[in-house]
């Protein structure tokens, strides 16, 4: 039953949150602070918070710093997700996965297009991986694209996702 693989999940997670934006302030950042409203509401805490450039480098090298710490144990990316040529989060961090999760990516697009914004959907490529023993879900930037990730796969998920991933670690 799946409830039962759910009963040993994490419950209080060390979280970095991590917005990619030419535009954002931290002030105006809607979307990340959203991330962090959800996960803290939720038990979870805050460890690592930035706004960033849509840069390949700049985010591959924020991302790899949030991991390497050994101290979180998952980073939300929001942003750089669809098709313009500025949008290059997906191609910064495929590179860094050691696993890719690609029902993670699926889901997200079917329910965006159930509930929110229909055959739009397409343009979406969130993602979601492991590097480090840390779970890294990246996904658009919009307020209902991050609620929607947020309230119906990452929160519910992400406790007995860490838990599954460090399941190895703790039998050796």
């Amino acid at each position: 039953m799946l409830t039962d693989h759910r009963k040993g999940a994490a419950k209080q997670l060390a979280c970095a949150v991590i917005t990619v934006s030419d535009t954002r302030t931290k002030e105006t950042d809607k979307s990340g602070k959203k991330i962090i409203s959800l996960l803290t509401e939720q038990g979870h805490y805050l460890s690592f918070y930035d706004i960033i450039p849509d840069e390949r480098e700049h985010i591959r090298t924020t991302v790899e710093k949030a991991t390497d710490s050994g101290k979180i144990d998952a980073v939300i990316v929001n942003g750089g997700t669809g098709i313009s040529n500025r949008d290059v989060t997906i191609e910064a961090m495929e590179p860094l996965f050691e696993k890719q999760l690609p029902g993670f990516g699926e889901l997200f697009r079917h329910l965006s297009f159930q509930y929110d914004i229909g055959t739009a959907s397409i343009l979406s490529r969130a993602i979601c991986g492991v590097r480090k023993h840390c779970i890294i879900f990246s996904i658009p930037g919009s307020t209902g694209a991050v609620t929607l990730a947020m309230e119906k796969i990452i929160l519910p998920e992400v406790g007995h996702m860490v838990q599954e991933m460090h399941k190895d670690c703790k039998q050796k």
